[in-house]
């Protein structure tokens, strides 16, 4: 396969230009030296004993690339262990706070799931890692597919399936590109489970037989098995109360934020506080290892923040202000909240997921650059589930009128929440398509 070769020639020039990188991001997201031998498909005895211990009748390897995909994964999954008592499962990640999320799991379903870091997709490893796991199936999460363990999976006799199927427009117009370089890799596939119906047509293009292609909804939005536990929201009720918080008080969330949108949300924090004089501003950023820099960035605006992961830590009384500097609370954070403002949609590009805070109903805003969620986005607005605004200070308008009127409040968060009925059932039906 003449991709696969210009692939491999260039997959190593590729991998260095990217390795300061990644070593940069992997210290700063308390990564571990000895966690790259796994990428090389090299694991400690513990580890190797987990794996052989699994089920192999019916073994998975799951990938899932951050913390985004392992949450769809961990929903899969708990679906396909209670539908199949001898399913065992691999589940790799690509990133320490994904694997952070996956190796919680695993400790949760001793015997049934181990949790590694994925490795490199260099032809050799491949291989390696094929004669360890020994998969029955492979199921990639969303758009992770690897040219080399594709092949490898397919030649071997292991179905490759790409389970909750999305392509941003970003990534698109990329495959559309290369498509000449991409089809070959795709044609392998032995499903493609899609979120969307206007998503068939994207993958026909890209060479996928339509016999292939089935229509599943979102497991990320669907609303069956996706209630937080509420142990969880009583623990982080309690955290609330015990930095300073009443119960009583009303709550701002600023959901994935990236860089600079914390300072400016801080701003709009201190714009409401005149008319909402007891608002607590909670600040949930997408990478918490910028914990110190948003805070310095806040007290230049005068607020003192707290960190969510100082249990001792105190809100200043006079603008009580939290960063949640802690990982996969986000979704357990939301049904704490009064609005939630959805990160990554006024300063950068694509948006995060408004679907958690939707489905805690909760009324939800985000700003101009949602590109990454465009149908989500549409089915929200469409529903006036949602509301998109231009900037902060269309958004400082947005939060006021929704923070002072409770009734126009509730009839978005039960808006947004009933729109994502049409994704109702996608995990069963993904369940099912992968147990087929």
């Amino acid at each position: 396969m003449l991709s696969l070769i210009l692939y491999n020639c260039l997959l190593p020039f590729g991998l260095l230009l990217m390795l300061p990188g990644a070593i940069v991001k992997m210290r700063r997201r308390n990564g571990k030296w000895r966690d790259l031998a796994q990428r090389f498909g090299t694991f400690s005895p513990d580890t190797m004993r987990a794996i052989y211990a699994l089920p192999q009748e019916q073994r998975l390897w799951v990938h899932a690339v951050s913390v985004g995909e392992v949450n769809v994964a961990v929903k899969l999954m708990t679906r396909l262990l209670q539908a199949d008592a001898g399913v065992g499962i691999v589940l790799s990640s690509t990133t320490p706070t994904g694997h952070a999320l996956a190796a919680d799991f695993a400790a949760r379903h001793p015997g049934r799931v181990v949790a590694i870091f994925s490795p490199l997709d260099f032809p050799t490893v491949g291989w390696k890692m094929l004669d360890i796991l020994k998969p029955t199936q492979l199921l990639l999460v969303e758009a992770e597919v690897w040219p080399n363990l594709t092949t490898q999976a397919r030649t071997r006799g292991v179905p490759v399936s790409l389970v909750n199927a999305r392509l941003s427009p970003r990534s698109a117009r990329r495959y559309l590109k290369f498509r000449w370089f991409i089809r070959p890799i795709f044609r392998q596939l032995k499903q493609v489970l899609v979120q969307e119906e206007a998503d068939i047509a994207k993958w026909l293009g890209f060479g996928v037989d339509p016999a292939r292609i089935h229509l599943t909804g979102s497991i990320k939005y669907d609303p069956d098995g996706a209630a937080v536990s509420e142990t969880k929201v009583e623990e982080l009720r309690g955290v609330l109360a015990r930095s300073g918080v009443l119960p009583t008080q009303p709550v701002l969330l600023a959901a994935s934020t990236h860089a600079g949108e914390e300072i400016e949300m801080g701003r709009v924090f201190q714009k409401l506080r005149e008319s909402v004089p007891d608002l607590a501003l909670l600040i949930v950023p997408r990478h918490v290892e910028r914990r110190a820099e948003i805070a310095a960035a806040l007290q230049t605006l005068g607020l003192q923040p707290a960190l969510r992961s100082h249990d001792a830590a105190t809100v200043e009384p006079a603008a009580p202000c939290l960063i949640i500097d802690t990982t996969g609370e986000l979704a357990a954070w939301q049904h704490l909240a009064t609005v939630v403002v959805i990160g990554k949609s006024f300063l950068a590009e694509g948006g995060q997921n408004p679907a958690e805070a939707a489905l805690a109903r909760k009324p939800v805003l985000f700003g101009p650059h949602m590109e990454n969620f465009t149908p989500l986005v549409d089915l929200l607005l469409k529903h006036e589930g949602a509301q998109q605004v231009s900037g902060f200070d269309e958004l400082t308008s947005a939060c006021r009128a929704l923070l002072t009127n409770s009734a126009a409040a509730g009839r978005m968060a039960a808006n947004g929440n009933a729109a994502l009925v049409v994704h109702e059932g996608a995990t069963r039906r993904t369940v099912e398509r992968v147990l087929r």
